[in-house]
């Protein structure tokens, strides 16, 4: 089965800022993907290339096989966008835009889809405002219904939650995934890590227009097994001298430590006992999609200051 999104060797330049750097990525059809980076990362030029907004310099994207230059026509109608940007025509009313964006894809008669979408993004009270009228949480709703609104199997949510409340946000997000269970490919960009690890299968990690890391939620998640941090508040005594140096941070009552095995636990805790401590509370933190994060992006930028 031919891939949802592939590109290979993909890179451009704006000047001296290279945006892309041989990029190779391939998202299967029915997969909810995560494209993480920090801002400058690459992320918005790689869906833009992929939207036709942009040109690459190298290389080659096709999706759902159909090249984005050769055959950008059909490329495009199997894509839907959202962007980050706040971008809405101030002159139409909700329901009007979309119908617009219906005929930009040939559709007619696409009211029953139409409604549903504005059901489903709580956007039915609003149908009939002007644009101009709603909040930018409203106007960022009505961007998500602009790039359904053709029914393409493959969306690209660029930053939808940005700036928004949480009662739309669990919404968005209920829909989305009905979406992605009725067989659409979801690609999605996001600051907030937890909504990445929650609902992205697999997520690839941009830094400096390149892939350095590609593996799925689980795993990379994993791979940060020897950071199981116990957080352990003592109610009476002090932190024994001998396991001060097993301290990553300490503020007098709770006292941080790295384990590398789950096994070390109750060793530790009969060592902080035998010296007449008592312990108050113990919290322990197994290692996020947020921890992997930064440490992945620390590491390809010590890497690339050595080259």
């Amino acid at each position: 089965m031919q891939a949802a999104i592939r590109v290979q060797a993909l890179a451009k330049r704006f000047g001296a800022l290279r945006a892309l750097d041989g990029v190779d990525l391939a998202v299967e059809q029915g997969e909810f993907f995560g494209l993480l980076g920090p801002n400058g990362a690459g992320k918005t030029t790689l869906i833009s290339i992929l939207a036709g907004l942009c040109r690459m310099d190298s290389g080659q994207a096709w999706i759902m096989g159909h090249d984005v230059r050769a055959d950008y026509r059909r490329a495009r109608q199997l894509l839907g966008v959202v962007p980050q940007e706040l971008v809405f025509d101030p002159f139409f009313s909700v329901r009007e835009t979309l119908r617009i964006q219906s005929g930009y894809f040939g559709l007619r008669n696409n009211g029953a889809w139409i409604d549903e979408i504005l059901e489903h993004l709580g956007l039915a009270s609003k149908a009939n405002a002007n644009m101009r009228s709603l909040s930018g949480g409203m106007k960022r709703r009505v961007l998500v219904a602009q790039a359904l609104v053709h029914k393409p199997p493959v969306i690209i949510l660029d930053e939808p939650t940005a700036g928004v409340d949480v009662e739309l946000r669990r919404s968005l997000w209920t829909f989305i995934r009905r979406l992605n269970q009725d067989g659409h490919t979801i690609v999605l960009t996001t600051h907030y890590l937890e909504e990445a690890e929650a609902l992205c299968g697999r997520i690839a990690m941009l830094q400096g227009g390149r892939v350095v890391a590609l593996d799925t939620t689980a795993n990379l998640v994993r791979s940060l097994h020897d950071r199981i941090h116990v957080r352990i508040t003592l109610a009476r005594g002090t932190w024994p001298a001998a396991l001060v140096d097993r301290l990553s941070e300490s503020d007098g009552l709770c006292h941080t430590v790295r384990l590398s095995d789950p096994g070390e636990l109750e060793p530790l805790l009969a060592q902080i006992r035998s010296a007449g401590a008592t312990i108050a509370e113990i919290t322990i933190q197994q290692p996020d999609l947020e921890e992997v994060f930064v440490q992945t992006m620390r590491g390809s930028l010590t890497a690339s200051i050595e080259i």
